[in-house]
């Protein structure tokens, strides 16, 4: 551990943990539970599928814009006011698209959700840095992983429940209650941050904290070589809903259940690159999985291309895609943070901020470029897979590792 200001057993505890990760699942919850509604938004709101679909792009543009203004704040304020400040946002942000009656109210609402959504995202992440290191790092984050894993699992199959008894609008009441219980669990959280350290913290002084973050290219070839495989994960959870349910032809319900599966490979993986690290490093398990990424993606081109795309097909390799994100993401992140030694906060935020841009962008592109077809989906995953491991490559040349 890396200081002391709470008592030990509270960092080490199963509540702690738990609590982390409903405050990690945030972001996710809010995505992943109202994928199974995207149709049915496009056809009462009468807009195309791809505005509806870039209602996943605002969501996360407005995390990576809420994650640099909470980065400093949780660096001079500590972990808990920014995160309560942030939950009334989302529940703010929640309350308006429960009541939206047209696009643009909800990608409003949506927004201003979002900008709560990033205090949990960029704060929880500095909880897990203020606590953890090098290997136990990875071996939490991945073990955060796993109650961050009911989200995609649980929150689809939940929202296509939800919409067979109620309307969409109802989802977005769901997620105002969740970010309510969230905030009554915070108040069993320990603050995480050094007094000490806070003091010494300028908020005039972000600009030039974020200028001396983004001059340490170790963490940051590492922290955009992650963010690839956020890329290539939002390709998947923005596309999902459409290639399933449009394309394939399968109901709001079976496509929870789908989705659910390829969720566990995500999950599954991420505890069993707990056991890899015992005996490989985190440089050769990130290196392999995004080899595997790549040759998933060429996978998914094939099956289109060749027209043998099915729902058992694509299930087995978007769960080899989810396996291989599994085994990338916590070890990159830990590869990273080994690289920064203040300023956990800020650090959390660039990091936040870099993997929501890329994967805002990679949402949008498939808005953007969706043709009724899911080629364009399938070759903007392979192509974050194929930049990841460039830039891999790229980030151990520069680090000292």
């Amino acid at each position: 551990m890396k200081q002391q200001t709470a008592a030990p057993i509270a960092f080490t505890s199963g509540v702690f943990i738990l609590i982390l990760g409903a405050i990690q699942a945030i972001m996710p919850m809010s995505i992943d539970l109202y994928l199974p509604a995207l149709p049915t938004i496009a056809r009462e709101l009468q807009v195309e599928p791809g505005s509806v679909q870039l209602t996943v792009a605002v969501f996360l543009l407005g995390v990576a814009i809420g994650q640099l203004i909470y980065g400093p704040i949780t660096d001079k304020y500590g972990r808990k006011l920014p995160l309560f400040v942030g939950l009334g946002f989302y529940i703010v942000g929640a309350l308006l698209c429960a009541k939206a009656d047209s696009i643009e109210l909800l990608i409003g609402g949506r927004f201003i959700q979002a900008l709560g959504a990033s205090a949990g995202a960029v704060i929880s992440s500095a909880i897990a840095r203020d606590v953890w290191s090098g290997k136990m790092l990875a071996d939490r984050l991945s073990l955060l992983i796993l109650v961050l894993g009911v989200a995609p699992v649980l929150a689809p199959s939940l929202g296509s429940l939800i919409l067979t008894q109620w309307e969409w609008h109802t989802l977005f009441w769901f997620l105002l209650g969740y970010g309510a219980i969230i905030a009554a669990a915070l108040t069993f959280m320990p603050e995480t941050s050094s007094q000490s350290e806070r003091a010494d913290v300028q908020l005039r002084n972000a600009l030039r904290t974020y200028l001396t973050i983004l001059g340490n290219r170790p963490f940051m070839l590492f922290i955009i070589t992650g963010a690839c495989s956020i890329g290539m994960l939002m390709g998947y959870i923005t596309s999902s809903s459409f290639i399933y349910i449009d394309i394939l032809g399968v109901s709001p319900r079976e496509f929870g259940l789908f989705f659910g599966i390829n969720a566990i490979g995500f999950v599954g993986s991420a505890q069993l690159n707990r056991l890899l690290l015992r005996r490989f490093s985190l440089e050769k398990v990130a290196g392999t999985a995004l080899f595997g990424a790549m040759g998933v993606g060429i996978g998914l081109i094939a099956v289109t291309v060749s027209g043998l795309a099915s729902a058992l097909t694509l299930t087995v390799l978007f769960s080899l895609l989810c396996v291989t994100i599994g085994f990338s993401m916590p070890n990159l992140a830990a590869l990273a943070f080994g690289h920064v030694r203040e300023r956990m906060g800020s650090a959390s935020a660039l990091q936040g901020t870099t993997q929501s841009i890329i994967g805002g962008l990679s949402g949008a592109l498939v808005g953007l470029l969706s043709n009724g077809t899911m080629l364009p989906a399938v070759i903007i995953i392979t192509a974050f897979a194929v930049v990841g491991r460039i830039l891999l490559t790229l980030a151990l040349r520069r680090s000292d590792v």
